[in-house]
Parts: structure tokens; sequence; C-alpha cells
């Protein structure tokens, strides 16, 4: 977590670090590639995660007297139900809630320890367990049985390629003091699980049977404290998703989306309507497919493995360009567990895991497409620089013919024009009295709005930029009229892509669906008319 950017965390972070290393070539491309499976495979891993998380919980009610008979079709519905809930409430924010996220989950981890401190009296020889020579041993004795074991051995270690990706939701601090509480809280849970069926417990939903065990009263409390952890545990999943797409929007693998900023404090606080829609649609699709948190074990924890493979790589490649030794040693270290979680999860695709590949998979491909697309776009249509499009423009404005009146013209960067102006004015000779490049910017800061009008670019040319706060949902109208700007026309430019080919037609589709999901951005114009 020592790397980051502005706070940000994930692969896409690790490789703007790498790009300010590495030199343009093979081993960037590759870097890229990488970065890209990471994305798509950390997709794969949070549709699945809260359904596994939220199943598991619900279906400790099972175990509650009275309800031993309940159906698994009546578990499902339940645990849809808080699945919905939790996202119904991403459009709030997580800032309105999370004031209660830190004690339900201290009180989670602290009911976590005592119970597993507890049952180990039962057999405290599973201490033992802490000296790696019985891995070790076991591994010597088991051969590719305990190979086997590794792709369940991996589920005691999901969320940790979480943590990373939730960094510039969270903040590097809050997580890492937590660690110190969670950590202890875990190793002590899964040691006295392990003394509970060493002890002749039964070996079917452990926890839930061990706590029953050892504090009947306590269990109903303990498994509603469960389901609300594993909410705000998929909480995480699905911040922690936010913040890769928000990411990859940024440094154009994705395109724009709408964006909610539901922070005034932290700009990473925030909520993409598309993606929470669609990964809940995800989300419930896996719940019914599988019927069973044992069930979704099974598919469980290749993408988790795929993601924590690339990121080690990905760092290994950054302490190695930094010279740190030390911290590269760590990381060629994790990279060889890593593999071995990796090759182990393989065995689960014929019972399911395929599901996370084929997940990965839509976001890879449009990744991909999306990429391509913009480059093959940006060399058919490049913007040009300010002092050249100038020189061009004074000449055709001495000798083109005028119409009457004001035409507005959005760009994104004045300095590099828009290449559909060009067009307007050279291609198709279409010049008005005044010109006005538009350009609006948002700022780090939440609120805020300053205009700026520079009337003195060329005859008949100014630009007027607008400044925004990120919060801000600018009305352009009122600020145009301040600066007695009466418009006539309002030109923006959008690309259409024609191709039978398949590649092409995917960022086409992409192209066209990026008007309306980004059609409510925070600055927009209130009212126009398009050429």
């Amino acid at each position: 977590m020592s790397l980051g950017t502005k706070g940000e965390g994930g692969t896409i972070v690790l490789r703007g670090i790498l790009s300010t290393l590495l030199k343009p070539g093979i081993t960037l491309s590759v870097v890229t590639i990488l970065t890209v499976a990471g994305v798509a495979l950390f997709i794969g891993d949070g549709v699945i995660t809260p359904a596994i998380s939220i199943l598991s919980a619900v279906e400790g009610i099972t175990l509650v007297p009275g309800l031993s008979g309940l159906a698994g079709g009546d578990v499902l519905l339940i645990a849809a139900f808080i699945a919905i809930g939790l996202f119904l409430i991403q459009k709030k924010g997580t800032e309105h809630v999370a004031w209660m996220f830190g004690p339900v989950m201290l009180v989670w981890f602290i009911a976590l320890g005592i119970t597993g401190a507890i049952a180990i009296l039962a057999a405290p020889q599973v201490l033992l367990a802490l000296s790696p020579t019985y891995a070790f041993a076991f591994v010597m004795e088991n051969g590719i049985t305990s190979f086997f074991v590794m792709s369940a051995v991996i589920l005691c270690v999901t969320g940790g390629e979480a943590l990373y990706a939730d960094m510039g939701h969270l903040g590097r601090e809050p997580i890492v003091k937590g660690w110190y509480c969670v950590f202890p809280a875990l190793v002590i849970s899964y040691l006295g699980q392990g003394a509970y069926v060493m002890a002749g417990g039964a070996t079917k939903n452990v926890l839930f049977s061990m706590v029953n065990s050892i504090f009947p009263p306590g269990y109903i409390p303990f498994l509603l404290l469960s389901i609300c952890a594993t909410v705000i545990a998929s909480q995480a999943m699905i911040s922690g998703m936010f913040s890769i797409v928000y990411q990859a929007m940024n440094t154009r693998l994705l395109p724009r989306m709408k964006i909610d900023y539901t922070s005034a404090e932290l700009r990473s606080q925030i909520y993409i309507d598309t993606i929470n829609w669609l990964l809940m649609i995800a989300v419930l699709v896996v719940m019914v497919g599988f019927g069973s948190s044992e069930n979704l074990s099974s598919a469980y924890g290749l993408a988790v493995a795929g993601t924590m493979l690339i990121s080690a790589i990905l760092m290994l490649l950054i302490f190695i360009l930094q010279a740190e030794a030390i911290k590269a040693m760590v990381c060629g270290l994790l990279i060889e567990v890593d593999i071995l979680f990796l090759l182990s999860s393989f065995v689960k695709i014929p019972a399911g895991a395929y599901w996370s590949l084929l997940i990965a998979a839509l976001p890879f491909v449009i990744i991909l497409a999306y990429i391509r697309g913009q480059e093959r776009l940006h060399e058919m249509l490049k913007p040009v620089p300010l002092d050249e499009f100038i020189k061009k423009y004074t000449v055709a404005y001495e000798t083109l013919p005028k119409i009457h009146g004001t035409a507005l013209y959005f760009t994104g960067d004045v300095c590099r024009v828009s290449p559909y102006i060009p067009q307007i004015f050279f291609q198709n000779e279409i010049l008005y009295e005044n010109n006005i490049l538009v350009s609006i910017v948002s700022q780090d800061k939440p609120f805020g709005i300053e205009t700026d009008f520079d009337t003195n670019l060329g005859p008949g040319l100014q630009v007027f930029t607008i400044r925004c706060g990120y919060m801000e949902i600018v009305d352009i109208i009122p600020l145009l009229r301040a600066q007695g700007i009466e418009e006539k026309t309002i030109f923006y430019g959008i690309e259409n892509i024609v191709s039978d080919r398949f590649f092409w037609k995917i960022y086409s589709i992409i192209k066209r669906s990026r008007r309306h999901l980004s059609s409510s951005t925070r600055c927009r114009p209130k009212r126009s008319t398009a050429s």
C-alpha cells in the first residue's frame, strides 16, 4: 500500500507508476495487457464476492431452532433481498452510513477472536499449526492432494486483493490500522474452527456450528452481526469496483460514464449508476445460478488468484526498477505463492470457476476494443495544436464569408482543439462573425465556479473557460449571459463508427452507448441546439 497515486491503489495505478519508469515498447505493452486482465478479473471477482459473502451468512439461519427445515429457495430469497437493498443504498454514498461500519466490524472481529479463543481451549494442540513445518510436512506427505487443497485454502485470503483497490475509497491509514485488529482476530478464529473440528465438531457451517455450541443464547445476535459484517464487506468490494472503473475512465481504458460524487470532503467517494445496476444483476444471476455458498465456493478463487498474481508481478517490476531489493524479494515470494494458488484454482473450472472467467472476458474484450478503437480514432482525428489552428483560422476568417451571429464550439482542451472544429471551419467553410470555444474543466475541490473569457485569441475568436467543482451542477446559460454572449448555434462533435469487423462493431456499440451513459454529466448546458 506504499504504492499509490493521489491516494489511489489497484492495478491501474501500478501501470501508471510503471509508465513513468519504462520507455514505450514491448514491455509497457505487456504491462498494459496485464493491467487490463487484472481489471477484468477484479470485476469477475467483484460479482462473486458479494454473492458468496451474503449467501454464506444468511445460510446460518438454518441453525436457528425451528428454522432448520428452511428450504434453500427461502434462504436464497432472503439473500437476494439483502443484496438488492445493498445496491439500492449505493447512490446515497457510503459517507452517510460509514459511521457505523467501524464499530460493527470492530465488534465482529472481537466476536471472532473471543469465540475462536474459547474453541482453542478444547484442542490447544491446534496452536502448533502456527509453525510452517506442518504445512511443509502436509505437502510432502499428501503430494497432489495438497495441491488441490490449496484451491480451498485461498478462500482464507480472499478480500486482500480488494484492500489495495479500495485504498482510494477508504484511505491507506484506516486500512493499515484496521489490519492490526483484523489479522490476529482472523488467525485466532481459523485456529478455533480447526480446534472445534479436531474435537469432533461439525464439518459443515463450521463457524456457525462452533459459535452455537459455545454459547447457544448468543447465536442469533452473532448471526445478525455476521450478516451486517458480510454486507459491509460486500460494500467494500462494490466501492472497489467503483474505484477501479473510475481509474479506468481517467486513464482512457473505459469510456466516460455518469459519475456522482457523494462526498464534499473526498473526491474518491463516488457512485457510478451503470456499474451499480449491472453489478446487481450479475450478483443476483450468480446467486440463483449456484443456489448456495457451498456451490459458489467451488467456483470462487480463480479470479482472486489471478488478480493477486498480476498485482504482485507489476509490483515486482516497480521495485526492481526502483532498486528496492528487499521489497522485490518479498514480491518474488508472493509470486510463488500466488502461482500455486492460481494453478490449484484451475481444478475448479469444471465446478463453475469458468463463470468468473466468462464474467471477466466481457470487460476484457470491451477494454481492448476501446483502447484499440481510441488509438485508431486518434490517428484519424488528431486534435489540432492551438497555434497551428489560429494560423489557419486567421486566413480563413479573412477570406471566407461569415454568418451573422455567434456560435459556440465545445472542446475538451483549448490547447488541443477538437478535430471537428477545424473540419467545420476549413473543410465545410462555415464561419460565424463571432466564434467562441467553450471548455469545461472539473477541479479537485467539490464546490465553486470560476469563468474566464479571453476575447483576444484571434479575429472573431474567443475562449470561454468554465472551471467548476466536481460536485457542481452548472447551468451554463446564465454564465454565458453574464458575459453578454447570445449564441445562435451550438456545435459539438460526435463520432460515428461504421464497420463489418468484429472489434470495430464492438467499438461502435461502445461509442453509441457512451452518449447515453454519460449524458447526465456534472457540467452541462441545460438547453442547446446541435449541428
